[in-house]
């Protein structure tokens, strides 16, 4: 990548904060995340990217709380915690392939992913407690996976303008945006 604004010769004005903020703002447009001029379309895959992890490691949470026969708060809380694993795994696995070493990845992955992921964990796990019955549903009931999908919906939609305002001020998945190819 070239800029032309680091060359030695220098103009009138060249180092006014005006200059500077434009550079930066030039800069950050040409990585895709301007600070304050984040699309919602952004928003939302970063969104999206955190949902996939939490939904992994939620289901797979009560897939086994239900199979070792466990109650709902020791399930919920194996639920909780692979939904933070593999949220952070996704991040992780896409930065270290980026070629980013281990010990910086995991820095990058809780920088971009630990507000997002605690928030979609409050938000869908309050929602599975405030549905009548779905604490109590089964795998096998359809009470199960459309509270399940409720949850994970209003948290979608909850957490979205949150990453919207972390990736605005250069944090959350922006982190993550300069490592993707």
């Amino acid at each position: 990548m070239q800029h032309e604004a680091h060359t030695p010769h220098h103009h009138p004005g060249e180092h006014s904060p005006e200059h500077h903020a434009d550079h930066a703002d030039r800069h950050a447009h040409h990585h895709g995340h301007a600070p304050g001029k984040v699309s919602w379309s952004m928003a939302m895959k970063a969104t999206l990217h955190c949902l996939t992890g939490c939904a992994i490691g939620e289901v797979l949470g009560m897939i086994i709380g239900t199979a070792l026969g466990w109650g709902n708060a020791p399930t919920m809380a194996l639920a909780i915690v692979l939904a933070f694993f593999f949220g952070y795994s996704l991040t992780l696995w896409a930065v270290v392939r980026a070629g980013l070493a281990l010990k910086a990845a995991i820095g990058v992955a809780l920088a971009a992913d630990t507000l997002s992921i605690t928030v979609m964990e409050v938000v869908d796990n309050g929602m599975l407690l405030m549905i009548p019955g779905a604490m109590d549903a089964h795998l096998t009931d359809g009470l199960f996976w459309g509270a399940l999908a409720v949850a994970f919906l209003v948290a979608f939609v909850v957490t979205t303008p949150v990453n919207k305002w972390m990736i605005g001020r250069g944090k959350g998945h922006a982190v993550v945006h300069q490592y993707h190819h």
